[in-house]
């Protein structure tokens, strides 16, 4: 296991690598440039900013100008946020959307699983055939729709939540909930569908039979027995679940008026923003490749038959 682990860890490094560089070359293909405008900027000044940044360089001294700075932890200066560097940029925004993340996928593997667990035991009576409702209505509606619907309810007609901000506004923790239920919906929905259906092979299966011929509870025959080959599924879902849902969702994030990542990247992208274009990328990578190397772990703690040779 311990080879198995040094092992993904150093393949992190060429991963890396690979996605820096493909990156790199193909935003550099795309029509424009940072400095592009409606308005033709004097070829004078264009070329003291082309100077500025080192873009007036062959592209592959600014491509290895690139990687060394990034060996060094700098992501560059923004193009577009001429105060601030890309490391500043995303210190400022990511942890906001860190937090809502983590809250959404905490908040959806809780109930996800919970209404799993009650479906697979009430196979086929109302209680099922409610969850699974509510679970393809989450699959079904865009967050789009969600979240102006909860706002509209909670916000504008009951006055219970706010309707925008975060939690260094005079609402506080409560302008979270609102933006946390529209983002877990969908994770939430297939995290229960997923749970319900693994339960259910893993319950018909021999060894759960045997756990309860001996006469063990149906609690501990669920919490010991079923949960631990059951949730296989479910971790394998949460890998790239949990990149998605930490980095953020635009649509959230632009409904509810939060400053997170999300924004940052759409803005980088429409102001050809190179340097914060490819640091929003390598954070993204990072957290994807983190994602899955942590779910390959949980494989092995789950399901003892697997063994990493």
């Amino acid at each position: 296991m311990s080879r198995f682990i040094v092992r993904r860890f150093l393949s992190v490094i060429p991963t890396l690598f690979i996605i820096v560089t493909l990156s790199f070359f193909l935003i550099r293909l795309a029509p424009g440039g940072p400095f592009s405008r409606e308005k033709k900027v004097p070829p004078e000044i264009l070329q003291n900013l082309m100077k500025k940044y080192h873009m007036d360089e062959p592209l592959l001294n600014q491509y290895f100008r690139y990687v060394g700075n990034v060996l060094q932890f700098d992501l560059g200066p923004s193009f577009k946020y001429k105060d601030q560097t890309v490391n500043e940029l995303i210190g400022t925004a990511f942890p906001v959307s860190a937090t809502l993340g983590f809250m959404s996928l905490a908040v959806a593997l809780i109930l996800g699983v919970s209404v799993g667990i009650l479906s697979a035991l009430k196979q086929n009576k109302w209680p099922d055939y409610l969850a699974m409702s509510v679970a393809v209505l989450g699959i079904s509606i865009p967050l789009f729709v969600i979240g102006p619907v909860l706002m509209l309810v909670f916000a504008l007609v009951l006055k219970w939540l706010p309707t925008s901000g975060w939690v260094n506004s005079r609402a506080g923790w409560a302008t979270v909930i609102l933006p946390v239920t529209t983002l877990m919906f969908p994770y939430f929905a297939y995290i229960a569908r997923l749970s319900r259906s693994s339960i259910i092979e893993v319950i018909r299966s021999d060894y759960v039979r045997t756990a309860k011929a001996k006469g063990l509870k149906d609690s501990v025959v669920i919490v010991k027995h079923v949960l631990k080959g059951a949730l296989l599924p479910v971790v394998t879902f949460l890998g790239p679940a949990f990149s998605g849902i930490v980095i953020g969702s635009v649509v959230v994030e632009r409904i509810f008026v939060i400053p997170g990542i999300a924004n940052i990247f759409v803005q980088a992208a429409f102001n050809r923003d190179y340097t914060l274009i490819m640091g929003d990328l390598i954070v993204y990578s990072l957290i994807l490749i983190s994602a899955n190397f942590i779910v390959d772990i949980l494989y092995g703690l789950l399901d003892p038959r697997i063994s990493y040779k």
